[in-house]
């Protein structure tokens, strides 16, 4: 393992494209490809302006897992504006987010590498 590896565990996976999410309580939101989240994880939602459910907008909460592109958040957006798809895009064109954060646990089960800098001296 390299020197830089251990002093900056690198925490996966990455951060996926939205395509859906629910008004419900909890919300469920569906990746636009398997995001290989584990239940546990602990999610930031970003949501730029063209989407709806802008409420959601930098929200952080823990997912269930319940299928390989859809998870649970215990976030309630029942009353937040719909999510949906623009109709036509800016050439700068931003999507939807869901960026991994944490994990609720005492080990994360995620890292690529699950190890903080230690020295017994």
């Amino acid at each position: 393992m390299s020197y830089q590896a251990q002093k900056f565990p690198v925490y996966q996976p990455a951060m996926r494209i939205i395509s859906n999410i629910t008004n419900a309580n909890p919300a469920v939101v569906t990746t636009t490809f398997a995001h290989q989240y584990l239940t546990g994880t602990i999610v930031r939602l970003n949501f730029p302006p063209g989407y709806g459910m802008e409420q959601a907008n930098q929200l952080t909460g823990e997912i269930v897992v319940t299928s390989p592109t859809t998870f649970s958040i215990n976030i309630d957006t029942t009353t937040f504006d719909p999510f949906m798809t623009p109709a036509t895009f800016p050439d700068n064109t931003q999507y939807p987010q869901v960026v991994p954060i944490g994990e609720n646990g005492l080990t994360l089960k995620a890292a690529t590498v699950n190890s903080l800098p230690y020295s017994a001296t």
